[in-house]
């Protein structure tokens, strides 16, 4: 793997330091430095402006609207109308003026810039000294954080001291919805009202063509000494205050803005809106902000005490962990089941904000152990757009229900036919994750009003899409797109072969179990679905009759003809070419066996506990070296099982790949945003990797090791119940749990209760 790092910040455990400001690193600082509450996202953007290169994020799950490019055909099946995650309100939009010189820290002089983003308190803090045109010099600190339990909640402190003579400062406050798309430079807002008083102001939004509303505004409290003379400043699109003072040498005047966005993700009477926003700012006072960061202090103490892996003996990836969990968590923790966890989260606009089947097979198994809620809700979400999902196979000339490759409201967002028409992971993921939620929660409620209606309508789906050979008289998938995204037009992808054979073989085993003891349940579902006799006997001959691509040795062949490709030596890829979409042309990238992400070795993953080890070992032999890792979830995919096949060396190299690949911006693009299926992947990097978890079979498995680097390693899983803690030392693991639990440790079971018990760990599990 050709890449090699950008490292910039500093190395800390509980934070992300960035020591004097690297220019060149601007834009990826600003996916790095972002913060999110689900409900609203922010980039780490210089609120005062900037001239330099930088994109102005503002993003509120549930906000979108639809592209003005006219669409590039008109074929079925083709998506025409394309949704997307709309840029918002800068509601930190600030002006600085001092001695009537405007702050850019593009163009003044500045020095000791420092900014850190803090796990433990989930605040953004920023701070320099401004040496001004005239010599004088102003010390300026900035903190902003967004609230995770009031999610309407954020908020912007400025502290200005004056540190050689007095200073006369203007600062502009305001709500600022002529924003653009980074992408396009469109505006996609219009005004529907604003307001603005002594110290409060409000704007509210309406997007142009989806018709979702913002309501958004702030009020402004200042502490100082300092005389202070207030003004409005309004404009379309724009509301805002102006503060004026002088600051005094080695005086402090600091500026506190709370602001308030409420999302109507359905279009409201804008009275309505403008009752709800006033009332909000009214009840605002200056006690706020500190009520309010104690309470984030809180919250993230908290999810600490849960969610924490503690890495001894590796600064460098303990700081890494901890990044992905703390952006895991700001993304997503199911507070509203209309959302999912888009590709960027909210951090950047790349992939438009949708989701992908990266949710259910990646991220899942985080919220799985260690918050069932969250995992619940993002089941739920699927269910909520199942309309959407059946549509989209009507479109495809297919029966069912097919789920996007692409989407915010459930509806196809890709106009890209070569994925949006033949991929079908995010369909098998769905009907995965139910599976995989199930059985590890045995939340049958949830299968019985939700699970097996959203089962029958996917396997009739793969049922309708799939078809028989000729020759073969086998059945399997034609024309279609596996996870390895450089391969268009496949037969017989394996992975979506065996991924369709498994949902059908879980479909018909859940409706069996219901016929036997809730016959009248299935009975109204029959109904409610149509399904009848001959459609399962069809989904069992299917099953039975797989196009399985696997030689006598083990070796899965990725797809019909991949065996027979010309080979290309990725090593020889030279570093300047990544990202590849960006410097090869797009043909290019399907002539060769260069795989874009983990494909066979993800199928292997996910039903681990159906393949040897023989089997694991010959496809990672195979598949690894022509690997190039342009998906964020491919690395920790392939560190998992060099792991399980104690190829500890590599499955720490590409660890560190993993769990760093945005703060050390192996691929180039980290500026777009965050790679949350990275961030999820690092954890089960962890957690299945070198904790040897597997969670597909009866009992959960557990067979941990120890990289030789660590003195030792710690995290908990929330299981049946039980919050288990597992702390893996050289050549022992201690486990123990809330409430008395069967695992299995390396392959003996065991009864785990609230005493801490260690075992040894075997020889073949120590580095």
């Amino acid at each position: 793997m050709n890449k090699s790092a950008d490292m910039y910040l500093m190395v800390n455990p509980w934070n992300l330091e960035e020591d004097g400001f690297h220019v060149e690193q601007s834009q990826v600082s600003e996916s790095l430095f972002s913060l999110a509450n689900e409900t609203m996202g922010v980039r780490g953007y210089f609120e005062e402006g900037y001239s330099g290169k930088r994109l102005l994020g503002s993003y509120f799950n549930g906000l979108y609207d639809y592209s003005q490019e006219p669409p590039i055909n008109t074929y079925k099946g083709v998506v025409t109308e394309q949704h997307f995650m709309v840029n918002a309100a800068d509601w930190l939009a600030t002006e600085i003026v001092a001695d009537g010189e405007k702050l850019d820290l593009a163009t003044v002089k500045f020095s000791d810039f420092n900014r850190v983003l803090d796990f433990k308190k989930g605040t953004l803090t920023r701070k320099f000294i401004w040496t001004l045109q005239n010599g004088k010099q102003l010390a300026i600190s900035f903190m902003r954080f967004v609230d995770m339990t009031d999610t309407e909640l954020a908020f912007q402190q400025i502290k200005f001291t004056a540190l050689t003579d007095p200073i006369a400062i203007r600062v502009k406050a305001g709500i600022n919805f002529n924003t653009r798309h980074g992408s396009g430079q469109y505006q996609y807002w219009h005004e529907l009202a604003q307001d603005a008083k002594t110290t409060q102001n409000f704007v509210i939004g309406e997007t142009v063509t989806a018709k979702k509303q913002l309501a958004s505004g702030f009020r402004l409290f200042v502490q100082g000494g300092a005389t202070i003379h207030r003004s409005q400043e309004t404009r379309q699109k724009y509301s805002g205050q102006i503060v004026e003072f002088i600051c005094q040498t080695e005086q402090s005047v600091t500026l506190t803005k709370d602001i308030v966005n409420i999302v109507y993700r359905k279009q409201q009477e804008t009275a309505i809106a403008v009752q709800a926003i006033t009332k909000q700012l009214t009840e605002i006072d200056e006690t706020l902000f500190a009520t309010r960061k104690a309470v984030q202090a809180d919250y993230w103490a908290d999810v600490w005490k849960q969610v924490d892996i503690k890495i001894d003996g590796d600064e460098k990836n303990q700081q890494g962990i901890r990044f992905c969990i703390f952006q895991l968590e700001q993304t997503y923790h199911g507070n509203n089941p209309q959302d999912n966890i888009g590709a960027k989260g909210l951090t950047g606009e790349a992939y438009n904000g949708h989701a992908f089947w990266d949710t259910e097979t990646s991220c899942l198994p985080f919220y799985l152990f260690n918050n069932q809620l969250a995992a619940k809700r993002l089941l739920e979400y699927r269910y909520a757009t199942l309309p959407q999902a059946k549509h989209r196979a009507k479109e495809l000339d297919c029966l069912g229900a097919c789920y996007p490759i692409a989407t915010l409201n459930g509806d196809e967002a890709s106009n890209l036919w070569q994925h949006a028409s033949t991929q079908f992971q995010p369909s098998t993921g769905v009907a995965y994750a139910i599976w995989h939620y199930v059985h590890l929660t045995n939340d049958t409620k949830f299968l019985q009003d939700k699970g097996l209606e959203m089962l029958i309508e996917i396997s009739r789906f793969l049922y309708s899409r799939g078809d028989w050979g000729q020759e073969s008289h086998k059945f399997g998938f034609y024309g279609v797109m596996g996870p390895d995204e450089f391969q268009v037009m496949v037969n017989h992808n394996m992975y979506t072969n065996i991924m369709a054979q498994e949902t059908f073989k879980y479909t018909l085993k859940a409706i069996q179990t219901f016929q036997q003891e809730q016959p009248e349940i299935l009975a109204n579902l029959l109904v409610k679905t149509k399904l009848n006799d001959q459609e399962m006997e069809n989904w069992h001959n299917a099953e039975e009759n797989m196009l399985v691509l696997q030689r006598d040795n083990g070796l899965i062949e990725q797809h019909q003809g991949y065996f027979d490709l010309p080979h290309i030596d990725i090593t020889k890829i030279p570093n300047s070419d990544f990202p590849l979409y960006e410097h090869w042309s797009y043909d290019h990238l399907f002539r060769n066996d260069m795989i874009k992400q983990a494909d066979v070795l993800m199928l292997l993953f996910l039903h681990n506990s159906n393949y040897s080890e023989q089997v694991k070992e010959i496809n990672y032999d195979y598949y690894e070296p022509r690997t190039i890792h342009e998906s964020s979830l491919s690395p920790a995919i392939h560190s998992i099982i060099a792991a399980e096949l104690h190829k500890y060396d590599e499955a720490m190299n590409f660890f560190e790949y993993a769990t760093r690949l945005d703060l050390d911006n192996y691929n180039r693009n980290t500026k777009d945003g965050l790679h949350t299926t990275s961030l999820a992947c690092a954890w089960l990097n962890i957690v299945y990797g070198f904790g040897g978890l597997r969670s597909d079979a009866k009992y959960l498995l557990l067979k941990p090791t120890l990289p030789k680097k660590w003195n030792s390693y710690e995290f908990h899983l929330n299981y049946q119940g039980s919050v288990l803690t597992l702390k893996v030392m050289a050549d022992a693991v201690q486990i123990s749990g809330t409430r008395p639990v069967t695992v299995k440790l390396y392959d003996r079971l065991i009864d785990v209760d609230q005493n801490i018990h260690e075992y040894p760990i075997p020889n073949d599990y120590i580095e």
